[in-house]
């Protein structure tokens, strides 16, 4: 059975970003991604019974076919079976987004979070951020009572992203205060990235030309302006830190912004760790905002690495489409729309007029300066 014109495209846009893909891997992605774009669903029964539909095929083949995608090899029938290799595909995943990226800002945010469902699993995943929206490009799926420490999965999934990422680029990576550590500081510095770490507020600062340790709460004001240490934070020598302290305290917030980062005082922008919210957005759009992964019946963590494969190209493929929107139509649509929910509905637009796909592009929206900040919070 031939493909529709929309499915073929895609499938040839995976094969050819992904290219370390078997042939039957990189099929069964496209087809797993475009189910899932097209019915803002990541159920095994409903994107299979969709693309069987699409294809004149039997559901419980096209439903196979997904499902053995997500298996590990041992599981799977017949001589030549491959597990699909999710580890191996987010430098390629993220040099998609990269590539579609307007030369013309080559800078890029990066968050870093963790997310659940439910007592199940525990996802660790590193994203770009854009345009109050977040593309998955690394991850990692624990079971939800798994002990043990997180900084070995952190530093494997920046290790496997930074080869995609030209040297040239400006690269801040943020992450809120639950994941503040000294190593994860130095680690993003190592690659030339700019951390934008949180802190909690526990511990001491002084002034690096100075010997006074103070509380790090007292490096802002409440109420008051903006406030940029070159300082030295924590006693303990093993958890010292040279590094530039952005202060904020908001007349109306409990607690103070207390960001990290080794960029020069001047040079930062306390506002850009702002962007660091819209990790939470594209985790929405992951559950009940979108794909519905909450309604996942999937039990194995590999399997669901697998399953996020499917999702985060899914969640690529709608938001690339936004900016490619026809400028005659963009004054008539509502700005209220998300980016992820403009790039659907016209991704379903392509799909019911039966049109070509039109190469997809990101455009980054101004990151925000610090005369934003009270709109930021």
């Amino acid at each position: 059975m031939s493909l529709p014109p929309g499915l073929l495209q895609w499938t040839h846009e995976v094969s050819t970003h992904l290219p370390h893909l078997s042939h039957p891997q990189a099929v069964v992605l496209a087809w797993w991604s475009y189910g899932i774009a097209t019915t803002r669903c990541c159920g095994l029964t409903t994107v299979a019974t969709f693309l069987a539909l699409l294809r004149s095929e039997r559901a419980n083949t096209v439903r196979q076919r997904l499902r053995e995608w997500c298996y590990d090899a041992q599981d799977k029938s017949g001589r030549q079976r491959q597990a699909v290799p999710v580890g191996t595909c987010f430098a390629p995943l993220l040099g998609w987004i990269v590539a579609w990226w307007s030369p013309a800002i080559p800078r890029l945010a990066l968050a870093l979070d963790a997310t659940t469902l439910g007592q199940a699993f525990t996802v660790l995943a590193v994203c770009v951020v854009y345009n109050r929206c977040s593309i998955p490009v690394a991850w990692v799926v624990l079971r939800g009572d798994q002990a043990g420490s997180w900084r070995p999965h952190w530093e494997g999934l920046l290790a496997r992203i930074a080869p995609a990422i030209p040297a040239h680029w400006q690269v801040v990576v943020s992450a809120d205060s639950g994941l503040y550590a000294k190593w994860l500081y130095q680690a993003i510095s190592a690659y030339g990235w700019h951390p934008y770490l949180r802190l909690s507020g526990q511990g001491y600062f002084r002034s690096a030309a100075g010997q006074r340790w103070r509380p790090l709460v007292d490096a802002a004001r409440r109420g008051g302006a903006l406030r940029r240490w070159d300082a030295v934070c924590f006693k303990t020598q093993a958890c010292q830190l040279r590094c530039t302290l952005l202060a904020w305290w908001a007349a109306d917030q409990a607690v103070p912004w207390l960001i990290l980062t080794d960029l020069a005082p001047r040079q930062a922008q306390l506002a850009w760790y702002g962007l660091r919210a819209w990790i939470e957005t594209g985790f929405k759009y992951t559950k009940r905002g979108g794909w519905h992964w909450e309604q996942s019946k999937m039990r194995d963590p590999q399997r669901v690495e697998r399953l996020w494969l499917a999702m985060a190209v899914a969640t690529l493929r709608v938001v690339s489409l936004e900016p490619a929107l026809p400028s005659s139509l963009l004054p008539a649509l509502p700005t209220c729309l998300s980016v992820f929910r403009r790039g659907w509905l016209y991704h379903l637009v392509l799909q019911i007029k039966q049109q070509p796909l039109p190469v997809g592009r990101f455009i980054p929206s101004p990151w925000p300066d610090d005369r934003l900040l009270t709109l930021l919070c």
